[in-house]
Protein backbone atom coordinates (compact mmCIF):
# COMPACT_ATOMS: atom_id res chain seq x y z
CA UNK A 1 0.00 0.00 0.00
CA UNK A 2 2.78 2.40 0.86
CA UNK A 3 4.57 1.87 -2.47
CA UNK A 4 1.28 2.34 -4.33
CA UNK A 5 0.51 5.60 -2.47
CA UNK A 6 4.00 6.95 -3.09
CA UNK A 7 3.70 6.14 -6.79
CA UNK A 8 0.25 7.71 -6.98
CA UNK A 9 1.47 10.82 -5.13
CA UNK A 10 4.29 11.28 -7.64
CA UNK A 11 1.70 12.25 -10.28
CA UNK A 12 -0.94 13.81 -8.00
CA UNK A 13 0.30 16.97 -6.34
CA UNK A 14 -2.82 17.16 -4.17
CA UNK A 15 -1.86 13.99 -2.25
CA UNK A 16 -0.20 14.79 1.07
CA UNK A 17 1.76 11.79 2.27
CA UNK A 18 2.56 13.49 5.55
CA UNK A 19 -1.09 12.99 6.54
CA UNK A 20 -2.00 9.36 5.84
CA UNK A 21 -4.55 7.47 7.90
CA UNK A 22 -5.74 3.90 7.77
CA UNK A 23 -8.98 2.23 8.79
CA UNK A 24 -10.05 -1.40 9.02
CA UNK A 25 -12.65 -3.62 10.62
CA UNK A 26 -12.31 -7.22 11.81
CA UNK A 27 -9.10 -8.65 10.29
CA UNK A 28 -8.79 -5.23 8.64
CA UNK A 29 -8.85 -3.70 12.13
CA UNK A 30 -5.98 -5.98 13.09
CA UNK A 31 -4.19 -4.94 9.88
CA UNK A 32 -4.80 -1.21 10.39
CA UNK A 33 -3.27 -1.51 13.84
CA UNK A 34 -0.38 -3.57 12.48
CA UNK A 35 0.24 -0.87 9.86
CA UNK A 36 0.69 1.67 12.66
CA UNK A 37 2.98 -0.65 14.61
CA UNK A 38 5.16 -1.66 11.64
CA UNK A 39 4.99 1.55 9.57
CA UNK A 40 4.32 4.37 12.03
CA UNK A 41 6.70 6.57 10.06
CA UNK A 42 4.15 6.53 7.20
CA UNK A 43 0.72 6.08 8.81
CA UNK A 44 -0.11 8.91 11.21
CA UNK A 45 -3.63 7.91 12.30
CA UNK A 46 -5.46 4.59 12.55
CA UNK A 47 -8.97 3.55 13.45
CA UNK A 48 -9.19 -0.16 14.18
CA UNK A 49 -12.67 -1.61 14.60
CA UNK A 50 -13.51 -5.09 15.91
CA UNK A 51 -9.94 -6.25 15.45
CA UNK A 52 -8.48 -9.65 16.33
CA UNK A 53 -5.37 -8.02 17.79
CA UNK A 54 -4.10 -10.87 19.92
CA UNK A 55 -3.90 -14.11 17.99
CA UNK A 56 -2.57 -15.98 21.01
CA UNK A 57 -6.23 -16.07 22.12
CA UNK A 58 -7.87 -16.11 18.68
CA UNK A 59 -9.17 -19.13 16.79
CA UNK A 60 -6.24 -21.32 15.73
CA UNK A 61 -7.81 -21.84 12.31
CA UNK A 62 -7.48 -18.12 11.53
CA UNK A 63 -3.73 -18.18 12.00
CA UNK A 64 -3.42 -21.52 10.26
CA UNK A 65 -5.47 -20.44 7.26
CA UNK A 66 -3.97 -16.97 6.77
CA UNK A 67 -0.48 -17.34 8.22
CA UNK A 68 0.26 -21.06 8.09
CA UNK A 69 1.93 -21.25 11.48
CA UNK A 70 -0.14 -22.10 14.57
CA UNK A 71 2.80 -22.46 16.93
CA UNK A 72 2.99 -20.06 19.88
CA UNK A 73 5.67 -18.11 18.00
CA UNK A 74 3.54 -18.01 14.84
CA UNK A 75 0.55 -16.68 16.76
CA UNK A 76 2.72 -13.99 18.35
CA UNK A 77 4.13 -13.02 14.96
CA UNK A 78 0.68 -11.96 13.74
CA UNK A 79 -0.42 -10.33 17.01
CA UNK A 80 -0.41 -6.62 17.73
CA UNK A 81 -0.15 -6.71 21.52
CA UNK A 82 3.54 -7.74 21.66
CA UNK A 83 4.39 -4.72 19.48
CA UNK A 84 2.58 -2.10 21.57
CA UNK A 85 5.83 -0.25 22.28
CA UNK A 86 6.09 0.60 18.56
CA UNK A 87 2.95 2.79 18.51
CA UNK A 88 3.42 6.32 17.27
CA UNK A 89 0.67 8.56 15.96
CA UNK A 90 -2.99 8.66 16.86
CA UNK A 91 -5.03 5.52 17.44
CA UNK A 92 -8.73 4.93 17.96
CA UNK A 93 -9.86 1.43 18.91
CA UNK A 94 -13.58 0.64 18.56
CA UNK A 95 -15.22 -2.63 19.58
CA UNK A 96 -18.74 -3.89 20.15
CA UNK A 97 -19.50 -5.23 23.60
CA UNK A 98 -21.29 -8.33 22.26
CA UNK A 99 -18.85 -9.26 19.49
CA UNK A 100 -18.74 -13.05 19.32
CA UNK A 101 -16.36 -13.18 16.36
CA UNK A 102 -13.35 -11.06 17.34
CA UNK A 103 -14.01 -11.01 21.06
CA UNK A 104 -13.70 -7.65 22.83
CA UNK A 105 -11.02 -9.04 25.12
CA UNK A 106 -8.62 -8.99 22.17
CA UNK A 107 -8.96 -5.21 21.96
CA UNK A 108 -8.81 -4.94 25.76
CA UNK A 109 -5.62 -7.02 25.84
CA UNK A 110 -4.15 -4.65 23.25
CA UNK A 111 -5.29 -1.66 25.32
CA UNK A 112 -3.60 -3.20 28.36
CA UNK A 113 -0.36 -3.68 26.41
CA UNK A 114 -0.52 -0.05 25.22
CA UNK A 115 -1.11 1.16 28.78
CA UNK A 116 1.86 -0.89 30.03
CA UNK A 117 3.97 0.90 27.39
CA UNK A 118 2.49 4.28 28.45
CA UNK A 119 1.11 4.90 24.95
CA UNK A 120 -1.73 7.34 24.29
CA UNK A 121 -4.76 6.03 22.43
CA UNK A 122 -8.53 6.32 22.40
CA UNK A 123 -10.97 3.47 23.01
CA UNK A 124 -14.71 3.23 22.39
CA UNK A 125 -16.65 0.17 23.54
CA UNK A 126 -20.12 0.22 22.01
CA UNK A 127 -22.75 -1.33 24.32
CA UNK A 128 -25.09 -3.85 22.76
CA UNK A 129 -23.13 -3.98 19.48
CA UNK A 130 -21.83 -7.14 17.82
CA UNK A 131 -19.00 -7.69 15.33
CA UNK A 132 -20.36 -5.57 12.47
CA UNK A 133 -21.76 -2.97 14.88
CA UNK A 134 -25.17 -3.32 13.21
CA UNK A 135 -27.58 -0.79 14.59
CA UNK A 136 -24.68 1.35 15.81
CA UNK A 137 -22.89 1.94 12.50
CA UNK A 138 -23.98 5.57 12.36
CA UNK A 139 -22.12 6.22 15.61
CA UNK A 140 -18.85 4.46 14.79
CA UNK A 141 -18.80 5.99 11.28
CA UNK A 142 -19.23 9.51 12.65
CA UNK A 143 -16.56 8.93 15.30
CA UNK A 144 -14.19 7.46 12.69
CA UNK A 145 -14.65 10.35 10.26
CA UNK A 146 -14.28 12.90 13.05
CA UNK A 147 -11.09 11.23 14.27
CA UNK A 148 -9.49 11.54 10.85
CA UNK A 149 -10.63 15.18 10.48
CA UNK A 150 -9.19 16.10 13.87
CA UNK A 151 -5.89 14.29 13.52
CA UNK A 152 -5.15 14.48 9.79
CA UNK A 153 -6.82 17.73 8.79
CA UNK A 154 -6.13 19.43 12.12
CA UNK A 155 -9.58 20.97 12.50
CA UNK A 156 -12.69 20.34 14.55
CA UNK A 157 -15.34 18.58 12.48
CA UNK A 158 -18.67 20.33 12.06
CA UNK A 159 -21.56 19.27 14.24
CA UNK A 160 -23.70 16.70 12.48
CA UNK A 161 -25.62 13.54 13.19
CA UNK A 162 -25.90 10.43 11.06
CA UNK A 163 -29.17 8.54 11.24
CA UNK A 164 -29.13 4.85 12.07
CA UNK A 165 -30.03 2.52 9.26
CA UNK A 166 -33.58 1.21 9.68
CA UNK A 167 -33.20 -2.41 10.70
CA UNK A 168 -36.52 -3.98 11.71
CA UNK A 169 -36.28 -5.86 14.97
CA UNK A 170 -32.70 -4.77 15.68
CA UNK A 171 -32.05 -2.17 18.36
CA UNK A 172 -35.51 -0.69 18.17
CA UNK A 173 -34.71 1.80 20.94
Amino acid sequence: RIAWMKTAASTRSWMDLSRVGIYGGSAGGQNAMAAMLHHGDFYKVAVATSGNHDNAVNLAMWAEHYHGDISAEGMQAISNSPLAANLTGKLLLIHGELDDNAHPYMTLRLADALIKEDKDFDLIMIPGAEHALIGRQHYFLRRTWDYFVRHLHGTEPPSYRLSPLPLPGVFSD
